[in-house]
Order: C-alpha cells, then structure tokens, then sequence
C-alpha cells in the first residue's frame, strides 16, 4: 500500500518513561476516536510490578486488540511489543525529549490508578522509577535507547521523531494535521 493511499488512523507511540506517550496516546484518541492500549497492562502478570508475561502472550494480546479496533494507538516502551504492533503498518511515533525533560514528567504526572492503590504508593514508587528513566541511556535491553532507535530505525512504514517536548496547547490543530497526514515518507 503507498503512503499516499494510506489512511493513518492507527498508531504505535514508543518512548522512554516519562516521554509523554500516554499523553499524546490520551490527546490523540480523543481526537480520533481510537482506542488506546498502555503495554504496560499486559506486560506484566495482572497484581504484580515485578513479574513479566510470557512475551508470546503479550504479543497475542497487541494482535488481537490491533485487529479487532478501526483506530487504535498502542504505547509502551516495548519495543518487542511495539513490533507487533509494526507488522499492520501504524504510524509509529517516537518520543525522545531527553532525560531531564522525562524525569520532569515523571515527577508530574497524576496518580495512575490502573498502576498503584494509592497516590503514596506511587510516590512511594517514585525514585525507582527515576533511576529507571535514567538508565534508559545505558541499558541494552528492549526498554533502552538502544532497541527504540533500532525499532525507528528499522521500521519502513511512516515514522516520525519528536526530540523536544510535544506542546499539545499551543496549536493543537496544527499538531493533529501533522499527525496525521499520510503523505509522510517512512524516513526522516
């Protein structure tokens, strides 16, 4: 299918903790009326921070929300599971602000129910995840720098790279054209 011809209404949004991705999934889907999908609630066993799902489950669970949703946006930084998402040729959007501009989300973003029981016990959670931002940088697995460049790298459909912060306020319409035109070529 050309880029061209393509109708971009599905998404993939990878990116560091932090980097805004639920953001942008939230702002986005209100626009286009997509379904969202966090990775984070199906990549680990449901009750448990510490234990992952089998990949293979969690793979089966992207393909199956993707296929069975007209518009969807899947985000996450996994970039395995981001590559599942890949195979049906979303618009794949990589976030990238840099580490302090991440570590600021963090400290502000609202309490995550779906996460934590409490507000403290996020907050309680807080210099772990911190510790985890900054290591984006170094690591090596999925979750780094690393594989996500890789995955933007590699991916031959339409991509497109923010390295600053998205302003969502200022002019959204403008933001919402750019996301979704569908003449963008696949490399920036």
């Amino acid at each position: 299918m050309s880029y061209a011809a393509r109708r971009v209404d599905c998404f993939a949004i990878l990116g560091n903790a932090g980097s805004g991705k639920s953001t942008l999934a939230r702002w986005l889907a209100s626009r286009i009326d997509a379904a969202i999908l966090d990775l984070d609630t199906i990549a680990w066993m449901p009750g448990s921070e510490a234990l992952r799902r089998a990949e293979a489950e969690s793979r089966e669970d992207v393909a199956q929300f993707c296929r069975g949703q007209v518009r969807w946006i899947v985000e996450g930084c996994y970039s395995r599971l981001i590559g599942e998402a890949l195979s049906l040729m979303p618009k794949l959007i990589f976030l990238n602000p840099g580490e302090a501009q991440c570590l600021a989300y963090c400290r502000q973003r609202p309490w995550e129910a779906h996460k934590y029981d409490t507000p403290q016990a996020q907050e309680e959670h807080m210099p772990m995840l911190l510790d985890w931002v900054r290591g984006y940088y170094i690591r090596t697995d999925e979750l780094s720098l690393a594989a996500h460049q890789a995955c933007f790298e590699s991916y031959r459909g339409p991509k497109l790279l923010f390295n600053s912060p998205l302003d969502l306020e200022s002019s959204p319409q403008r933001l919402l054209d750019d996301l979704l035109r569908n003449d963008v070529e696949p490399a920036f």
